[in-house]
């Protein structure tokens, strides 16, 4: 079973919404280098698997609200995200955003499910 691991909130200000989460819940928000996205700590990870320590807490990202990215996206980690497209095409998903690399991390895509909502996904290679 495929799950969800990540988050996205997309920002018309990525600054100003990085301070709203950090005061309000006490996120911690870090610029992610050489990349205009953020990335949003909302409980505790491991140091050397960078996973998070609480059963079915997940941690997430900021970017610029653009594209296909208009509202909050929920990520789901698969082993193939070529394999994964592809069957979310077939059973009537549309591609939005096909497979990019995210630095030597991974893989990420987004399509709009059968409903029009846009949910991202995500293949791990091991690089962080």
């Amino acid at each position: 079973m495929d799950s969800i691991v990540h988050f996205e909130i997309p920002a018309d200000d990525p600054k100003r919404a990085s301070k709203f989460y950090s005061d309000v819940f006490g996120w911690q928000v870090t610029a992610m280098e050489g990349m205009p996205y953020w990335s949003l700590g909302t409980t505790e990870v491991d140091t050397t698997t960078r996973m998070p320590k609480n059963p079915g807490a997940i941690n997430g990202g900021m970017g610029k609200r653009e594209g296909p990215l208009k509202g909050i996206v929920v990520t789901i980690s698969v082993k193939d995200i070529d394999k994964a497209l592809k069957a979310v095409e077939s059973k009537g998903g549309k591609v939005v955003q096909k497979k990019q690399p995210v630095g030597d991390m991974g893989f990420t895509g987004y399509f709009k499910d059968s409903e029009g909502n846009v949910v991202g996904l995500w293949q791990a290679t091991g690089g962080m």
